[in-house]
């Protein structure tokens, strides 16, 4: 299939509006010649001679009248798409963007961040989804307008990725639980029955090769796919668990939190999204206020929450 040459639309459109060859030529910066071997080209491509000789002058043939009432807007359209975006008005933005992320990220972050958004952009609806899987077909797709996590192998190499902030896994317990009593120490921790978070339903986790180091095993009792599962068990029994500090901060409330015994695992929480989304004003915006929001939740906090040392 020959697909038509779109420059021709523009010359078009300055033949018509100009009714000459050499007022055309003049308003495309292009010679009379070239001009004329253009104007040959539209006869041919459009099968009309569209400007006729009358006279000392040219007049457009019926076909040319027709096309010049659709031409002048559909160039229009077409320079405003190719234009560079203009000043976004926030105030003004009608829009829904969809975040997907694993639980804990709107229980810490969900609230500051609407209210950023109310106040900075109230037409603007964020749209919170589950983050089931590291795969990034979601935000190929255009399913997903932002996301948040780990950057693994599974990442789309495609995709754009920007450091939020880092975290570390601490050990969760029950108020009242025993564990509380003595020094914690890396015997005294893998004695003890855990409940362990795996999305893909491994029986193992980063922690726990920090304990083979020692030479140590822990007994898990039981693996669940979430952060907030494993946290309702740990409410309701004597498990222990092993969650990322400030990623399950607000999920911890009512429990006692400790350091690991060991070096803990760590991780960096990065934002994502897809290159396409890159220039767009508006998402340029909201990337923009994630980071920010993300940054001031993590500022040290005064008179903060219970933390046990080694």
């Amino acid at each position: 299939m020959t697909h038509p040459d779109l420059n021709l639309l523009i010359t078009l459109d300055a033949l018509l509006t100009e009714g000459s060859v050499a007022g055309a030529a003049r308003r495309l910066r292009l010679s009379p010649s070239a001009m004329s071997r253009a104007l040959a080209r539209l006869r041919a491509t459009t099968g009309d001679p569209l400007l006729v000789r009358a006279g000392r002058g040219l007049v457009p043939t019926p076909r040319a009248l027709e096309l010049r009432e659709r031409i002048g807007p559909l160039v229009e359209e077409v320079e405003a798409v190719l234009r560079p975006a203009e000043n976004l008005d926030l105030k003004r933005l009608k829009r829904t963007f969809t975040f997907r992320n694993r639980e804990g990220f709107v229980e810490n972050f969900g609230p500051d961040l609407l209210a950023r958004i109310a106040d900075e952009a109230p037409g603007v609806r964020l749209r919170f989804v589950l983050k089931p899987d590291k795969e990034s077909n979601a935000l190929r797709d255009g399913r997903v307008d932002l996301e948040t996590g780990v950057v693994g192998g599974t990442m789309g190499p495609e995709l754009r990725s920007q450091a939020l902030f880092r975290d570390r896994f601490i050990g969760v317990v029950r108020e009242g639980h025993p564990f509380r009593n003595g020094d914690i120490t890396a015997e005294r921790y893998a004695a003890e029955r855990h409940v362990l978070v795996s999305r893909r339903g491994l029986d193992r986790e980063a922690a726990d090769a920090s304990l083979a180091e020692l030479g140590l095993e822990r007994e898990v009792a039981t693996v669940v796919s979430s952060y907030s599962e494993a946290l309702a068990f740990v409410r309701s029994s004597d498990l222990i668990a092993c969650v990322p500090e400030e990623y399950t901060g607000n999920l911890r409330q009512g429990l006692f939190s400790f350091q690991l015994p060991f070096p803990p695992p760590e991780i960096t929480i990065s934002l994502l999204w897809h290159p396409r989304m890159d220039a767009d004003p508006a998402h340029r915006w909201l990337r923009g206020c994630v980071r920010e929001v993300c940054a001031e939740r993590m500022r040290p906090a005064v008179g903060g929450g219970e933390m046990a040392g080694r």
